[in-house]
């Protein structure tokens, strides 16, 4: 059993900052895949980023470059810091792990992000 709770989501203008934090609790937390996927209004969920125990990460092309993914393996937490966020990053956000990638076998409850003017 893996649990995730998100937060830092918020409203933010376009070019501004946010950072999302994942607490995970649970087995096996250092083991997982961690990441983060975003659900904008009427669209499919999509894969944002992944960080695997060892630290290799993967972006979505429309993220790479602004967002960066990390994980403190102590704290048993994930964060994705945004930057230079733009309206299209809208979204809820949710923290993911699994043992596979990309992680979706925990969800979290998912943290809304708008960015607008």
């Amino acid at each position: 059993q893996v649990n995730l709770v998100e937060s830092g989501g918020g409203l933010v203008h376009p070019g501004g900052s946010l950072r999302l934090s994942c607490a995970a609790s649970g087995k096996f937390l250092s083991m997982r895949i961690m990441g983060w996927h975003r659900q904008a209004p009427g669209k499919q969920r999509e894969l944002v980023a992944t960080i695997s125990y060892n630290g290799n990460t993967y972006y979505a092309d429309s993220v790479n470059g602004r967002f960066t993914i990390s994980r403190d393996n102590a704290k048993n937490t994930v964060l994705l810091q945004m930057n230079n966020l733009k309206p299209e990053d809208t979204a809820v956000y949710f923290c993911a792990a699994g043992l596979r990638w990309p992680p979706s076998e925990n969800w979290g409850q998912g943290t809304r992000v708008t960015v607008s003017s």
